[in-house]
């Protein structure tokens, strides 16, 4: 099995994409602070369906000084790795005006900083094993915006940058680089949306609907596959239409 690891994955999105990519045959590795009883399900589960596909490995991805072991130990423990995928990340919701400086610097810590450096020691990895897929976790804010997220907003368009121009350098070693942009989805995240809002949101779709973790995690299954071979340096968006 080919071993994919996705940070934040113990629970909302990153549980979805771990568990779609264990159904789809990879040996995921779960990245995330503590595990947590539905990662646990998911995790037995899995082995039940399809044993050694799914495992946890805890680390707290604030603490970027210990990012290069933490990629040494994934990589004496389970092997080459074929995939990553960056799908943990924080968010504050509050005007810039009145953001204390300690949650935007949390914010970068964590959406931009971390995922920069993880990529890093795993790239180099990837090369030394003859290629490899990373897909980093945006957002459609990233280049719609919305009010109160203007940090959250800069992390994620940074990541869609940092994809385009990653997948140049890496690509002549095997290496494909994209971007995932989910719009508003059923996760964790969005259950502090008031029903007007969410309502909002949803008339604004051209499908008039919200998009599910289901759909987000089919993408990132793409992605990694084989029939994805050639598309790297891009953006796929999935979000029901809002930003048609």
């Amino acid at each position: 099995m080919l071993n994919v690891i996705v940070t934040g994955g113990s629970r909302g999105l990153g549980l979805g994409i771990c568990g779609k990519l264990a159904a789809a045959g990879y040996c995921v590795i779960a990245i995330a602070r503590k595990k947590g009883d539905k990662l646990e399900a998911a995790m037995h589960e899995a082995e039940i369906v399809n044993p050694k596909s799914f495992h946890f490995v805890p680390f707290d991805l604030a603490d970027i000084e210990g990012i290069p072991d933490l990629v040494k130990k994934l990589r004496k423990d389970f092997g080459p790795i074929y995939g990553l995928v960056n799908n943990a990340g924080i968010s504050f919701e509050s005007v810039l005006a009145l953001m204390p400086t300690s949650q935007i610097e949390q914010l970068i810590r964590i959406n931009t900083l971390s995922p920069i450096i993880l990529t890093k020691h795993v790239t180099r990895s990837m090369m030394a094993d003859g290629g490899g897929r990373i897909v980093n976790l945006a957002s459609i804010i990233a280049s719609t915006g919305y009010s109160g997220l203007a940090v959250y907003g800069a992390t994620k368009a940074s990541l869609v940058g940092f994809s385009r121009s990653l997948a140049r350098e890496v690509g002549r070693m095997g290496i494909n680089v994209n971007s995932v942009a989910p719009g508003f989805i059923e996760t964790d995240m969005t259950h502090g949306l008031k029903e007007e809002q969410r309502q909002q949101i949803e008339r604004r779709s051209a499908l008039r609907r919200l998009a599910e973790v289901e759909d987000v995690a089919n993408a990132v299954e793409f992605l990694l596959s084989e029939k994805a071979k050639n598309i790297t340096g891009t953006t796929i968006t999935v979000d029901a239409g809002n930003t048609a």
